[in-house]
Parts: structure tokens; sequence; C-alpha cells
């Protein structure tokens, strides 16, 4: 009985106290996951507004946390028209076409689509290193078809050493990837570790390597760097939690990686319903169902309609 108290007492703990920490504005709420909340308001703001793009561009964003991606194109495109040189909204309109590309059967026009909304983004603003690493990896990943290849990807290589000489070398690593040429891969990797400082993110991209070589024990040794690391980005967290349970590897460290980063504070690029739903995953593989559950709950109390969380929380609560 005590043991059910406390867990009770600790799930409205978080729920009540983490909410009450929050502030309100929509974007604010969605950098804490309380996509809920922020479709909520944002719809009514723009209701009164819907010829201000932020509140569209917004709602695009939450409905992407969401998944809903017809949702979310109708509203990033209309913050497109509305603001149509603003670099921030062309790179997620590209995100939604790109998400909308993977999951089409003929998926070439979305592609080019994706393409011409991430190189707007990079034209727009030459300093967003984001913005240009997304065109890169478009050209590293699409076929030549959809206007993909390695030539592409080492002039824009170059374009990204203006802004982020580590990220230029990711660029290098990704491509001896393709190619199979691991050890030069590895080394890239490793020179995007020193010349970034050894950040996390850094780390995270080398335990990526490792994992897709099945080289699970040098894997969770450079996510430990990870865990260690400056860590500007909280996102590899989730990211490394989430590499750790694919791969059945350390459980318990991926569980410490988690409530890390919720207790942290979450970040919009991982949202904190997600986190919750990838720790109950964990707990339930641990066989611990009743806190599997108390997280997925904390995940639908800020998602509710987010249906792997839904499905989950039916299978540990029955």
């Amino acid at each position: 009985m005590i043991r059910q108290i406390s867990r009770v007492f600790i799930f409205f703990s978080l729920i009540f106290g983490s909410l009450a920490a929050m502030a309100d504005s929509p974007r604010e709420m969605l950098a804490a996951g309380r996509v809920d909340d922020a479709i909520s308001i944002l719809n009514a703001q723009a209701s009164s507004n819907p010829r201000d793009p932020e509140l569209m561009h917004l709602l695009c964003r939450a409905y992407f946390q969401y998944e809903d991606w017809d949702r979310a194109e109708s509203r990033c495109k209309r913050a497109v028209e509305l603001q149509p040189n603003n670099s921030g909204y062309h790179r997620w309109l590209g995100r939604i076409y790109g998400q909308k590309a993977e999951h089409a059967t003929l998926p070439i026009s979305l592609a080019l689509k994706t393409r011409d909304e991430f190189r707007r983004a990079a034209e727009l603003d030459p300093t967003d290193t984001n913005a240009s690493i997304d065109v890169a990896e478009y050209y590293l990943e699409a076929p030549g078809i959809m206007g993909g290849g390695q030539d592409r990807a080492l002039e824009q290589a170059k374009v990204v050493a203006k802004v982020s000489p580590a990220q230029e070398h990711w660029i290098y690593a990704r491509i001896a990837e393709k190619n199979k040429d691991y050890p030069t891969a590895e080394r890239e990797y490793r020179q995007m570790i020193e010349m970034s400082k050894g950040t996390a993110e850094a780390w995270l991209n080398l335990g990526f390597f490792y994992r897709n070589r099945k080289r699970y024990d040098d894997m969770e040794k450079a996510f430990v760097k990870m865990s260690q690391a400056p860590m500007p980005a909280k996102e590899v967290l989730v990211e490394a939690a989430n590499s750790l349970l694919r791969t059945d590897r350390s459980f318990m460290f991926a569980m410490e990686l988690l409530r890390r980063y919720i207790s942290e504070g979450p970040v919009e690029e991982a949202p904190a319903f997600k986190a919750h739903y990838l720790l109950g995953q964990l707990l339930e593989k641990q066989g611990d169902k009743a806190a599997a559950a108390t997280e997925y709950r904390a995940g639908l109390a800020l998602a509710r309609n987010y249906e792997p969380a839904r499905v989950a929380l039916k299978r540990v609560a029955h």
C-alpha cells in the first residue's frame, strides 16, 4: 500500500508541480511538451488574428509534434505565404515535406519540395547552420533522380564550414559511411568532436556510427562521454536513450538519461510527452508495469491524443 501511494504521489507531483512552474506562452508550452494546451490557445488566437504568420508557424510546429503532417503543412504554408522571406518558416515547411515524402508511395514531388524549401531557408539566412545542414543532409540521402548526390553534399560542406567547421566534418563522415569507408568515417566523427571542443552532439553522432556498425560497447562508451559533455542541445539525451532501447542495451543508463532530461527541463526538439512514453517503454521492458503506466499517463496529460501512449497504457493498466 505504501508503495502504491508513493507512486500516485510522485505522479501528481510530477504533473502539477511541473505545470505550476511552466509559463503560459504557446512557445514555452511547445518547449515543455504541452502540445494540447498550445494547440488550444494558438487556434483561439488564430481565429481572431488569421493573418499573424507567427501563430500559423507555431501551430505548424505543434501539429508536427503530433505527427499530424497534413495540418502541419497547411499552417506552415500559410506562415510562408504571410511572410515569404522568413528563413525559419521555409525550413519548417521543408521538414514537413520531408516527413510526408518518407510516408508517400510516390515521394518525388514531395522530396523536391523538401529540397527547395531547405535551399530557400539557407539562401535567406546563410548564417543558419541548421538550414545549411538540412540542405547537405538532403543531398546525402536523396537519390540523383530527386536532386541528391555526394558531389552536391561536398559542395555544401564548404558552405557549412564557414559557420560551423565541426559540422563540415559530420558531412564528410556521412559521405564516408555511405561509401562504406568506415575507418575514414570514424576519423571524421572524431574530428567533429575535436573541432566542437567535445560537445554532446558530436559524441552522440559518434555513438550513432558505432550503433550502425553494431559496435554496441563503443556506442555505450560514446553515450557516457556525451552525458558528461557540454550540452547546448538537451534532446541528445532522448536520442541516446532511444538508441539504447532499440539495441536492447543498458536500460538503466537509458532511464537515467531520460529522467535527467525531464528533470532539467525538456525542449521542443524532443517533446516531453514522447520522453515519458520512451521511459514507460523502458520500465515496461524491466517488468515494472505500474511505473510504466505512470509514465504513459504523464505523457497523455501533456498530449492526450498521442496514440502510442494510449495503446501502451491500455496494455499495462488492464
